[in-house]
């Protein structure tokens, strides 16, 4: 299966239900009136394209038309697809690398977001890119995670540093950093305790964990990585929006892409945050991420079911 492929498979619950919203209020022939502008704003907020982002499209939508640039319903999807294309600049989407010696990337987000499935999947990512890579189990506080993130180290072939159930997040991130850097590694990945933006003790620990590191490694983190689970729509907006403000954020990893018909969440983040989504998950195993690109991303979103195409 083609990149452009996987990820089409991977948006297809997002497509079934957003473009076909959209299509079902955009019958061929009918005409552009106020009424279907408010039909239209109805369906892409069941599509997960949030309301700050619903109305600017709407306003555009209503130029275009005031304009003369549109007419009829049949011509607002590919309207729509090349406005929400346009939006998205060539930005840095590219993972940050240290001058000189291991890159150090925390990655960060409440538990139950995939945040330990998403490193073992950067992981992978990073090896295939020909990176040597140490995972760093820096949430302490749940077992399971400290195993499920062994597990996964087990099955990558990659060397992991942890200590018992309830140590010391930071200390655990400095003995990380200490074998990187005698290791010779080219990345180390810290997973860190998932925790809620309101949690001001957790908030305070990941800012010591960053201070120990930086007592080995000056420059690190080079990267923090939010994970944000893509089935809870725009709440993830919000959930980042309010992290941002707690943590010096620099990426987004959605993950659940493809569990979810909430994928238009991307649409608004993008829209609404000013922070680059770097990396997609779609679908279970390590090999099941992708670089973040939003042509590819708009294109596989918007593209016609091969029925539809036919009829």
């Amino acid at each position: 299966m083609g990149l452009f492929d996987f990820i089409r498979k991977g948006l297809s619950k997002t497509r079934e239900k957003l473009v076909s919203g959209l299509r079902a209020v955009l019958p061929f022939g009918r005409k552009i009136d106020e009424d279907l502008l408010d039909e239209l704003y109805v369906a892409m907020l069941a599509g997960d394209i949030g309301p700050a982002t619903a109305d600017r499209l709407q306003d555009e939508i209503r130029a275009a038309w005031k304009a003369g640039k549109l007419s009829e319903a049949q011509e607002i999807l590919a309207f729509l697809k090349d406005t929400i294309a346009g939006t998205w600049t060539s930005g840095d989407r590219q993972l940050a690398r240290a001058e000189s010696g291991p890159t150090v990337i925390f990655v960060v987000g409440i538990n139950g977001s995939g945040k330990t499935t998403s490193v073992a999947k950067l992981c992978q990512f990073l090896r295939a890119r020909g990176d040597s890579v140490l995972l760093g189990a820096c949430d302490t506080f749940r077992a399971a995670a400290i195993d499920q993130l062994t597990i996964w180290a087990e099955r990558l072939g990659v060397d992991i540093v942890k200590h018992q159930p309830g140590s010391d997040p930071a200390a655990v991130a400095f003995d990380a950093c200490e074998a990187g850097l005698a290791r010779g590694v080219d990345t180390i990945l810290i997973d860190t305790a998932g925790r809620l933006h309101t949690q001001d003790h957790l908030m305070a620990e990941l800012n010591k964990i960053q201070r120990v590191v930086q007592k080995k490694i000056p420059a690190a983190p080079h990267e923090v990585l939010l994970v944000l689970d893509a089935t809870i729509g725009q709440n993830a907006v919000n959930q980042a929006r309010s992290f941002a403000e707690a943590v010096d954020v620099s990426g987004l990893f959605v993950a659940k892409l493809d569990g979810s018909a909430k994928g238009g969440i991307v649409v608004s983040i993008h829209d609404q945050l000013a922070i680059p989504v770097k990396f997609i998950g779609l679908g279970e195993t390590p090999e099941d991420i992708r670089p973040f690109d939003p042509g590819e991303f708009v294109e596989a979103l918007f593209e016609s079911e091969p029925e539809e195409v036919n009829k």
